[in-house]
């Protein structure tokens, strides 16, 4: 940092920087957010940004990296990990995360447009991507690896697409025949898609 800012001043444009972030990536996304507007908050030029930041997608991966941890304990631990079993595993992490989606506007960007943290992984350090250790992605991808005996034959992108399916209903809720019927409608297709992935034996009646 250049010696003209003090500490209280780097930590404002910090927090600002990191504001106008959370602001614009979820409603414009990364690729179309520009540098400009990104700063204009925090009055600063474009070419100081990179004195705080790398670049736009280091500032992306710090927001998701600030949340991650809070993300993951609520739709793994204390949702998907805390199933009686996978298929109701599977029913509480859907349900969890589509809450996520309605109350975490930077989340549900993520869950549209997994596109953009591809951008991300391209763009930053490999150690900086790594970081990210409470990814709830990956600790999906750790769940559905461990629990495939209770899963149908498939292959495992397959799997974590039909998930991804489900957690695009809210972005069409509006062309539901019966959109005024969506809570009732995301019920039952959870129901029918967390019983579809997981084998016969899988749930209590499959129980010895």
């Amino acid at each position: 940092m250049p010696p003209g800012f003090t500490d209280e001043e780097k930590a404002r444009i910090s927090g600002l920087l990191l504001a106008s972030g959370q602001r614009l990536f979820p409603a414009q996304g990364l690729r179309k957010t520009s540098l400009a507007e990104l700063v204009a908050p925090a009055g600063i030029a474009k070419s100081t940004f990179y004195l705080f930041f790398d670049s736009k997608e280091a500032l992306y991966l710090e927001l998701m990296l600030r949340q991650a941890g809070e993300v993951k304990r609520r739709v793994i631990d204390e949702a998907l990990l805390a199933g009686a079993d996978t298929r109701d595993g599977l029913r509480r992490f859907l349900h969890a995360t589509l809450a996520e989606f309605r109350s975490n506007p930077l989340w549900r960007r993520l869950i549209a447009h997994p596109q953009e943290m591809d951008a991300v992984a391209r763009k930053v350090a490999p150690e900086q991507v790594a970081g990210m250790a409470d990814n709830p992605a990956t600790a999906l991808a750790a769940y559905l690896a461990g629990h495939a005996g209770d899963l149908v034959e498939a292959d495992p992108a397959v799997l974590t697409g039909v998930l991804q399916a489900v957690l695009l209903l809210p972005l069409h809720a509006d062309r539901l025949g019966a959109p005024e019927h969506y809570p009732q409608i995301a019920d039952l297709l959870i129901d029918i898609v967390a019983t579809g992935l997981t084998s016969p034996r899988t749930g209590p009646e499959g129980r010895p």
